[in-house]
């Protein structure tokens, strides 16, 4: 199956302390893969990176893993991908996975995870990009970082206009909304500055 449609997704190599962060990988795979969407992500076979990727293979759909030689030599490439690029640096893999998708989502992971959607969003702050960018916000996960942004904001430091540039959804199926007019000039809706 070839998806005409790509969503780039970070998140962690490790499952993380609650199940929930589990469950909302198999279940945004899972859905996916039945609504045609193809997965781009990080290439490992670990934590909610390889749930998702497993997910979204068992339903049928296309998964695109992308990775850094040093972590294949490591042993932690998923082997059953679409297809699995390798490359020699993350700043190659983050461009790799930007050529290859059509709307970019966190769900929760740590450093690495932070890394990719901040520069998914300062280029879409600059007019580098026009393709959507949201988090799945799974059990408030992520309500600190929005938190730090209307504070960021708040202290003239963040536009309101550029908060408007993240989506926020709470379930995999309401962040798949968020991308429904992808494959034109998109944007991402139920932004942070709506949020209180």
């Amino acid at each position: 199956m070839t998806a005409t449609r790509r969503l780039c997704v970070f998140c962690g190599a490790s499952p993380g302390a609650r199940p929930e962060y589990a469950e909302a990988a198999d279940a945004l795979g899972r859905l996916m893969a039945a609504e045609g969407w193809g997965l781009v992500y990080g290439g490992t076979n670990t934590g909610l990176m390889g749930r998702i990727a497993d997910a979204v293979l068992a339903g049928g759909g296309e998964a695109i893993g992308v990775l850094p030689t040093s972590l294949v030599d490591k042993g932690i490439a998923h082997s059953h991908l679409t297809k699995l690029l390798v490359v020699e640096t993350l700043a190659e893999r983050k461009q790799a996975m930007f050529d290859r998708s059509n709307a970019f989502a966190a769900l929760p992971g740590g450093l690495g995870t932070l890394d990719e959607l901040s520069e998914m969003l300062a280029l879409a702050q600059l007019g580098f990009h026009q393709k959507p960018v949201a988090l799945l916000n799974t059990a408030g996960y992520y309500d600190s970082l929005l938190g730090f942004l209307r504070h960021a904001a708040g202290e003239g430091l963040v536009r309101e206009t550029h908060l408007a540039l993240l989506g926020v959804a709470e379930t995999p199926a309401s962040l798949l909304g968020l991308f429904s007019g992808v494959g034109g000039e998109a944007k991402a809706a139920g932004a942070i500055s709506s949020r209180a």
